[in-house]
């Protein structure tokens, strides 16, 4: 089978990271980048607790767009194993099943929870997987299988870049008649941004700030809607498209990052512009709570001038190494920074739950649809166009770029 892998290689990357600020397409050069189109052999079952799952729609995460364009910091370099197939969204049918597993059959429309905590690997549970948070895990570079912090980032499991992954038992969620192939795709973002919120809810009549409108900031605006809080959401964006569809998905003011944006957000919050001797403008007041899900210095800088005295800021955007943040506001207005990574266990109506798990159903009971997000698919040996889509954002009017493995032809 064909696989799109990830290796690191010394001078692939020192001549991809040096030549790609000008060619950005040299990033997914076969030969010239870490990146490689391999026909590999399907991943096998590390034992009798996994199952192997024949891939139907892989999501392009902007996670993975980030470790392409090499941004990713060398903090996460130990939990993954090289070469890893990647891809860690997925919608598929189980194709193999391990003598141990009890509770799946064959053919069963299942997505997979990637996370790759202590269960996964078959050890005693550390610490964080006790309390139910396994993103957190601490043996993420032990056990049965190789390091990784999730599918898609380790060496035995393959990944939704392929046409097969496999899986732990554990970590395989069957997904009902009522949630269509497009939402389970998109089980795994959503959830990420469901975790956000169940873990740092706003309260009624809040003032709510998201900051940016690609899949992690709309699905933050479709989880608070969906689990029913009554506050306020202003939605900062860049693109028509993307405030367009934070509009449909239950935004109360939108605003788009032009010259007069601070101006903008600052009335929408209530809040007050003051001007410094020198340097970007100050807000006086600002939003109880901003779900950050861009990941660069402007936008964590805007999420902490834009809370309110005592307000908490979440961290959702891929984070990486920052120059030049001014954190004085942490310190004068006494914010809350917290980080959110992933998904692991939420409390949904009085009882304790896998994150995927709530995710599917509150699509189940017609909650949520974030099928619209999907704007184009691809077969997987188009990876390039696809990539270059994404790229063209603005141009091509992308918000989620999947690869279909059923589909044989080139479509949007």
């Amino acid at each position: 089978m064909n696989a799109l892998q990830f290796n690191f290689n010394i001078p692939k990357y020192v001549f991809t990271k040096t030549i790609g600020r000008w060619v950005p397409s040299v990033h997914w050069h076969p030969r010239f980048s870490c990146l490689s189109w391999n026909d590999t052999e399907e991943p096998s079952l590390p034992n009798e607790d996994w199952v192997k799952i024949k891939v139907k729609y892989g999501g392009i995460c902007g996670s993975d767009m980030n470790l392409l364009f090499l941004h990713d910091s060398p903090t996460t370099s130990p939990y993954v194993s090289f070469p890893f197939t990647i891809g860690h969204e997925a919608v598929g049918e189980i194709s193999e099943l391990g003598q141990n597993v009890q509770n799946h059959r064959l053919g069963q429309r299942v997505v997979v929870n990637p996370v790759l905590s202590c269960e996964s690997r078959g050890l005693e549970p550390c610490p964080a997987c006790i309390r139910g948070d396994e993103s957190l895990c601490q043996q993420k570079t032990k056990g049965a299988i190789e390091s990784g912090l999730l599918i898609g980032a380790c060496r035995d499991t393959g990944g939704s870049w392929s046409p097969y992954l496999v899986a732990h038992k554990s970590q395989v969620l069957t997904l009902p008649d009522e949630v269509n192939d497009l939402n389970g795709v998109l089980v795994e973002p959503f959830s990420c941004a469901l975790h956000a919120v169940l873990r740092n809810p706003p309260k009624d009549r809040d003032n709510v700030l998201v900051i940016g409108a690609g899949v992690i900031g709309l699905s933050v605006v479709a989880a608070i809607k969906a689990l029913g809080y009554s506050c306020n959401i202003t939605v900062l964006v860049k693109h028509p498209f993307q405030g367009e569809m934070a509009q449909t998905l239950g935004a109360d003011k939108v605003i788009y990052l032009d010259k007069q944006y601070v101006q903008s957000t600052t009335d929408a919050l209530g809040a007050e512009v003051l001007k410094p001797l020198f340097g970007p403008e100050v807000i006086q007041g600002g939003a109880n709570i901003v779900y950050e899900c861009v990941g660069k210095k402007q936008s964590v800088t805007d999420a902490l001038r834009f809370t309110e005295s005592g307000g908490k800021v979440v961290i959702l955007g891929l984070a990486s190494i920052m120059k030049k943040i001014d954190w004085t506001t942490v310190w004068l207005n006494e914010l809350t920074v917290k980080g959110c990574f992933a998904y692991s266990t939420n409390v949904f109506e009085g009882e304790k739950r896998n994150t995927l798990q709530i995710a599917i159903e509150l699509m189940r009971r017609g909650k949520v649809d974030l099928s619209p997000l999907i704007t184009h698919q691809y077969p997987l040996n188009e990876y390039k166009v696809a990539f270059n889509t994404i790229t063209k954002r603005n141009r091509e009017n992308a918000l989620k770029v999947i690869f279909n493995h059923d589909q044989t032809t080139v479509g949007g």
